[in-house]
């Protein structure tokens, strides 16, 4: 699909190849094979589906956590030493959750370059992870749609000269519906998203806004940003993955179709850009932009965020946690939609001290998530 004949081909690591990012990974891969080696694809339990992408992109390695039978690598510590080691030269991870941290920072610590698309990571562990990328020279890309649109728009400019981040936001299902009562919300009609076909947890969490309340702590992190610079605006129709102000006043913004194709595609042939797979924005037919600020009363996840970056510390590591817990007693049928972000609150409240630079603090957080949120 594309000339690069004076380009090496790059040896890629697809962790978490069967969800939705992984799978539109593993389409990006696939079409540009003459610049990518897809040599190892992992999943939690989808081993099936794992062994066609394995024969699809002719893998070498493959491993699936819960199936052994579908894996060629032994176990997670051989999965580590190959991300540490010669055969990789980069790393998608969009496995969910905070699971995906110990894959981050084994390859990180081996310079490799991470495209991030697991939010959870820098918001249960930011201060490590930024931190074991300076150490070791390690490259973060963000792959979130957003945050991709942020770093294009970053590129070639000093971050001094930002004012701040808007973040866009399509809102969800229900932030647009203000008739609409949030205690008799289904599992169903949270799990629906009107602009973005994502995995089920993303979708959820999308329709609580806890998703960009996530995202909120990920600019943070990535961009050495105040919370103070970090706003969220609803955007309905998605065209504009976000926008960043400088302090002359100059607005620039990332438009896009809503296709994560494209951010996956600009991060893993970065700094290059290649002929896009997906069909672009047509200007000759009207098209209206929308703006305008989020109801932070009827959907209080944004303000967490904002309380969390202030807090430091294990407050992340707890807002991830309890965030998780609280989503697990919905789908379980225990908790109402409008009561998951106030237990969330609850948790927050009682954040243990200490800093999220160890697995042992992690799961300190978590059990106090866990316990907090079940006892609700």
């Amino acid at each position: 699909m594309s000339s690069s004949a004076d380009v090496p081909r790059r040896r890629l690591a697809i962790l978490g190849a069967t969800g939705s990012i992984g799978r539109n990974a593993v389409a990006v891969a696939k079409a540009y094979s003459d610049r990518f080696k897809t040599v190892c694809v992992t999943c939690r339990s989808h081993g099936e589906l794992l062994q066609v992408i394995s024969n699809e992109l002719s893998v070498r390695y493959f491993y699936c956590h819960e199936q052994p039978e579908f894996s060629n690598l032994a176990s997670e510590s051989e999965l580590y030493s190959l991300l540490a080691g010669p055969e990789v030269d980069v790393v998608l991870c969009a496995i969910q959750g905070i699971d995906a941290l110990k894959a981050v920072l084994t390859a990180l610590r081996a310079h490799k370059t991470v495209c991030l698309a697991t939010k959870e990571v820098l918001v249960g562990a930011g201060t490590w992870v930024m931190a074991t990328a300076r150490k070791y020279g390690g490259t973060i890309l963000p792959v979130d749609s957003e945050h991709c649109a942020i770093f294009q728009c970053l590129r070639n400019e000093e971050h001094r000269a930002v004012r701040r981040i808007l973040l866009t936001c399509s809102g969800g299902p229900f932030h647009d519906h203000p008739e609409r009562d949030l205690h008799a919300v289904t599992l169903e009609e949270a799990e629906r998203h009107p602009a973005w076909n994502m995995g089920a947890k993303i979708t959820l969490d999308s329709a609580t806004l806890m998703n960009k309340a996530f995202e909120v702590m990920e600019a943070a992190w990535l961009y050495g940003l105040s919370e103070s610079q970090i706003e969220v605006v609803i955007h309905p129709q998605a065209v504009v993955h976000s926008m960043v102000e400088f302090v002359d006043g100059a607005v620039m913004a990332q438009l896009g179709p809503t296709d994560m194709k494209l951010p996956i595609q600009y991060c893993l042939t970065y700094p290059e850009r290649c002929p896009s797979l997906m069909r672009p924005l047509d200007f000759t037919h009207p098209m209206t932009l929308e703006f305008r600020p989020p109801d932070t009363r009827r959907f209080p996840a944004l303000d967490l965020a904002h309380q969390a970056l202030r807090m430091g510390g294990l407050a992340g590591a707890v807002l991830n946690a309890a965030n998780d817990a609280a989503c697990r007693r919905f789908r379980e049928g225990t908790l109402a939609f409008d009561e998951i972000v106030p237990a969330i609150a609850e948790a927050l409240a009682h954040t243990p001290a200490g800093e999220a630079d160890s697995f042992e603090a992690l799961a300190t957080a978590t059990k106090v998530a866990d316990d907090i949120v079940g006892s609700l």
